[in-house]
């Protein structure tokens, strides 16, 4: 530790003598400081560390991700892949496949609600619900007996 550099800190170095010791554990604290109540704003990591970066074009582009995974998720959910009389073993290996990429992108939207930002959270909301809205009316001839309850919410 000689050389002014605090190994195994992730590379946090001790206060340099010029720098007021309060002014450098703001900046430091401002840097790892999270938001733990909803925002509005292009500044919000999502997903990945540093992305969007603040810019507003790659802010879109989030939203555009977060909503088509919400989307897809919503579309794997309601949607049926495998003809009835298939063969078992064939079927059963599509489905669980189609489960784990249903299951991992719900996880992927939920962890970028977890950024607090209010726009991921109204494009996650609208994407499941237009992935609910395309996959149950528009896809599907709805039966007969069946009125306008919602089906069972299934894993």
């Amino acid at each position: 530790m000689d050389d002014g550099h605090m190994h195994g800190m992730g590379g946090m170095a001790p206060t340099p003598p010029s720098t007021n010791g309060t002014t450098m554990t703001m900046m430091m604290h401002h840097k790892m400081m999270m938001h733990m109540t909803f925002f509005w704003g292009k500044d919000a990591d999502i997903l990945f560390n540093n992305w969007p970066g603040g810019k507003s074009g790659m802010y879109v582009l989030a939203l555009v991700f977060v909503f088509v995974m919400a989307v897809l998720v919503e579309l794997l959910s309601h949607t049926r892949f495998i003809k009835p009389g298939s063969n078992h073993v064939v079927s059963g290996l599509i489905k669980t496949l189609l489960h784990v990429l249903r299951v991992g992108l719900a996880y992927l939207v939920m962890l970028a609600l977890m950024s607090f930002n209010g726009g991921v959270f109204l494009v996650a909301v609208l994407g499941h619900a237009l992935g609910f809205f395309v996959s149950t009316v528009a896809f599907n001839k709805p039966p007969q007996n069946e009125g306008f309850d919602l089906p069972p919410i299934s894993c």
